[in-house]
């Protein structure tokens, strides 16, 4: 994987940490004890609570998986000097099209672009990657 895929704004970062975190310490006790509780009825073949709550329990598991290998290998982008006057991965960037309409967007890491924030687009797309290292 490029150095590119790894990259992350601390804020971003901060929000998967936030997410596995919240997965680990609050979701995942929350089911395993429906999932005992559920077993504790007796028969598991046609339990709903059991069957689906065990999904939960599967899901979970997946993205804490995922996410615990991911935030081991991402680097923190932080703002430094050197960025000063030039389009860098983290930044707020305001573009204009020829009708003169403007739109403000902000170049962030593969992980981030999933995010509520429509305004972010990929460090790997075709926009971010003829902008970085422009001038303003």
């Amino acid at each position: 994987m490029s150095d590119r895929n790894k990259l992350i704004t601390s804020e971003g970062y901060q929000k998967l940490r936030d997410e596995l975190d919240y997965l680990w310490y609050k979701k995942r006790p929350e089911i395993t004890k429906k999932v005992t509780w559920a077993a504790s009825l007796g028969d598991r073949s046609e339990n709903a609570d059991y069957i689906y709550n065990k999904k939960v329990l599967r899901e979970i598991d997946r993205r804490v998986r995922y996410l615990s290998k991911r935030v081991e290998e991402l680097i923190v982008v932080n703002y430094s000097k050197e960025q000063e006057g030039k389009v860098f991965f983290g930044a707020w960037v305001e573009i204009e099209n020829e009708s003169g309409e403007t739109k403000k967007i902000r170049i962030v890491g593969k992980d981030e672009i999933y995010s509520d924030n429509k305004e972010y687009i990929s460090v790997n797309s075709p926009m971010a990657t003829a902008l970085l290292g422009k001038g303003l």
